[in-house]
């Protein structure tokens, strides 16, 4: 974890300049009013593609090679029939 700085709601209305600065740099910034913390400034980093789960290897693990003999399609599809 990186270090976190403080920063008053004056420190953002007057030395804004400062408070960018430690942003680009990585560093979260506390915002602090009255010595109470209300909010936190996170610096924006690339944005990471979602990490999705590997669902043939779930698959394959769970059934190995064997074929079913109905689908899942199928299964919906007569589910849905019902009503």
């Amino acid at each position: 974890m990186y270090h976190m700085t403080k920063a008053s709601i004056r420190d953002l209305r007057y030395e804004f300049k400062k408070i960018e600065r430690l942003l680009r740099q990585g560093e979260e910034v506390l915002i602090t009013k009255r010595r109470r913390v209300i909010a936190r400034l996170v610096p924006e980093g690339p944005p990471s593609p979602p990490e999705l789960p590997d669902f043939r290897a779930r698959l394959r693990a769970i059934y190995g090679d064997k074929v079913l003999a109905v689908s899942g399609a199928d299964l919906v599809s007569e589910d849905r029939k019902r009503y």
